[in-house]
C-alpha cells in the first residue's frame, strides 16, 4: 500500500500526516484504557466482596478480555498500517483471538444485562441463580459461542488452502479468511443472528426492569432506576460493538476501491466501535459503582492519599 507523503497545494497536511496523528491518538487511548482496567482488576482481585459477586465477575472478565482483544487488534492494526508482514500461521493465531473476543464482549454485556434483570425482577431467586459457580459456567459458554464462527471459517480455510502456504508471508487481516464469495454472506448472516438474539434479550430485560421501576417505591424504586440506566448504557455499548461486527465486511469492500480510504476507515472504525464501547464499560461500573470507585481512587494514587476502604457485602 503506497502513500503520498507530500502535502496538498493549499498547505494542509496530507492523508499520511492525518493517519499518523490518528495512530498516536489510538495508542494514547489504549494506554489510558489499559491503565484504568489494570486498576479495576487490582480492585477486583484484592476484595473478596467482588470475587463472590456474579456481576463483578462478569465485569472483571470483560476487562481481561478487552485488554487481550485491544492488544491483539492494535498489533494487527499497526502491522497493517506499516505494511509489516507475518507468516500465515501466526496471522491465523492472531485472527482466532481477535475474532473470538470480538464476540465475547457483546455476549458478556448481554449476560450482565440478564443479571440485572434477575436482581431487580426476581430478587428472591437472585442468590440461588447468580452464584460464583454459575458465573464461571456462563463464561465457558460465552467462549464456546464466540469461537464457533471463527472455527467454521478456519475449517473452510484449512480445506481450501494447502499447508505449504502456511509459512508464506503476508500483511495480516481478517480479509484473508474470505476464500469464497459466499463467505461474506456467511459472516453477514452470523453477525445478524447474534445481533438479533442479543438485542431481543436486552430489550426484554429493559422492558421488564421498566415495569418493575414503575411499580416500586422508596429504595426499591431507586435501585430499579439505577438498573434501568445501567441496561440503557449496556444497550448503547451493545449497539456500538455489534456494529463493529459488520465493519470487516465494509472495510473489505472499501479496500477494493480505495486503499487510502480503507486505512482511514479502519482506524475510524477502531476508535468508534472498538475503543468507545470498551471505555464505557469502565465508566458504567468503574465510576458509577460506589464500591469500585472508592477502591479505584485508593489504588490510583498507590494508597498514599487516603486510608484503604473497608467494604462489606
Amino acid at each position: 500500500m503506497a502513500y503520498n507523503n507530500s502535502t496538498q497545494s493549499n498547505g494542509a497536511p496530507s492523508s499520511i500526516r492525518k493517519i499518523n496523528n490518528m495512530v498516536i491518538l489510538v495508542q494514547i487511548l489504549i494506554i489510558i484504557f489499559l491503565y484504568l482496567n489494570g486498576l479495576l482488576l487490582t480492585t477486583f482481585f484484592k476484595k473478596e466482596v467482588f470475587r463472590s459477586s456474579m456481576r463483578y465477575i462478569f465485569f472483571a472478565y470483560t476487562l481481561m478480555s478487552d485488554c487481550l482483544y485491544l492488544m491483539v487488534t492494535d498489533v494487527l492494526l499497526l502491522f497493517s498500517y506499516n505494511r509489516i508482514v507475518m507468516q500465515i500461521w501466526l496471522c491465523l493465531l492472531f485472527l482466532i483471538i481477535g475474532t473470538a473476543y470480538n464476540f465475547v464482549f457483546p455476549l458478556t454485556l448481554t449476560l450482565m444485562t440478564l443479571e440485572r434483570y434477575v436482581a431487580i425482577c426476581m430478587p428472591m431467586q437472585h442468590g440461588a441463580l447468580c452464584t460464583q459457580r454459575n458465573a464461571l459456567h456462563c463464561i465457558l459458554i460465552i467462549n464456546a459461542i464466540s469461537l464457533l464462527p471463527i472455527s467454521i471459517s478456519l475449517s473452510i480455510y484449512w480445506a481450501s488452502v494447502p499447508f505449504s502456504r502456511y509459512t508464506e508471508d503476508l500483511v495480516c487481516g481478517v480479509e484473508m479468511l474470505i476464500i469464497h464469495r459466499w463467505q461474506s454472506h456467511y459472516w453477514s448472516a452470523i453477525t445478524q443472528l447474534y445481533f438479533v438474539i442479543m438485542l431481543v434479550i436486552v430489550m426484554f430485560c429493559y422492558v421488564q426492569i421498566l415495569k418493575a421501576a414503575r411499580k416500586a417505591s422508596g429504595e426499591t424504586k431507586k435501585s430499579s432506576g439505577k438498573g434501568l440506566r445501567t441496561v440503557l448504557l449496556h444497550g448503547f455499548q451493545l449497539l456500538l460493538c455489534l456494529t463493529r461486527l459488520w465493519c470487516p465486511l465494509v472495510e473489505a469492500a472499501v479496500m477494493q476501491m480505495d486503499l487510502r480510504l480503507f486505512v482511514d476507515l479502519r482506524y475510524a472504525n477502531y476508535v468508534v466501535f472498538t475503543l468507545a464501547p470498551r471505555c464505557l464499560s469502565s465508566l458504567v461500573y468503574g465510576l458509577r459503582d460506589h464500591k469500585l470507585f472508592v477502591n479505584l481512587k485508593y489504588y490510583a494514587v498507590f494508597g498514599l492519599a487516603c486510608q484503604p476502604p473497608v467494604l462489606t457485602d
